[in-house]
């Protein structure tokens, strides 16, 4: 209560220091703050990579959570790779592309969701003008690595 009437004093010396549109303004402002909730959207929940096959059980032992930023140009393919992790992400800019070697695709757009496949190889494509960026998050293990290229297939 002390706390508050302090805050009540401290305003009124400042509202009275200022003009009174400035002052009205702070307390809309104020009041807004106070006002905002917290929103939570569930974005997915699956137990499948983006081509529907079933993820693996999880590993055995103690766990190392990893995220990642990625940042692809317009224009730029990653090469040839799989993940013996784990992993998922949110695309929030741009869209990029996933091809799987069976020549299946995903189109991952702006804002959206993606699990990535575990141990089946693949390979992503920035077909866009603007570059993509990525989060994503793995499900690791220490000394695992995250992705293991496939340089021995080539891009068409």
């Amino acid at each position: 209560m002390k706390r508050m009437m302090k805050w009540a004093f401290a305003a009124t010396l400042v509202c009275g220091m200022t003009m009174l549109s400035s002052c009205k303004k702070a307390n809309t402002d104020s009041d807004n703050q106070v006002q905002e909730e917290v929103v939570s959207a569930e974005l997915i929940r699956t137990s499948q990579s983006w081509d529907g096959v079933e993820l693996p059980d999880y590993l055995q032992g103690r766990p190392e959570l990893v995220a990642m930023k990625y940042v692809f140009p317009a224009g730029k393919k990653l090469g040839w790779h799989h993940h013996p992790v784990m992993n998922y992400g949110i695309l929030v800019q741009g869209e990029l592309t996933i091809i799987g070697q069976d020549g299946k695709e995903k189109v991952v757009h702006e804002g959206e969701p993606v699990v990535e496949m575990v141990n089946t190889i693949h390979h992503g494509e920035n077909r866009g003008n603007k570059p993509v960026i990525l989060y994503m998050f793995y499900l690791s293990q220490k000394g695992l690595p995250l992705a293991v290229q496939h340089p021995e297939i080539p891009l068409e």
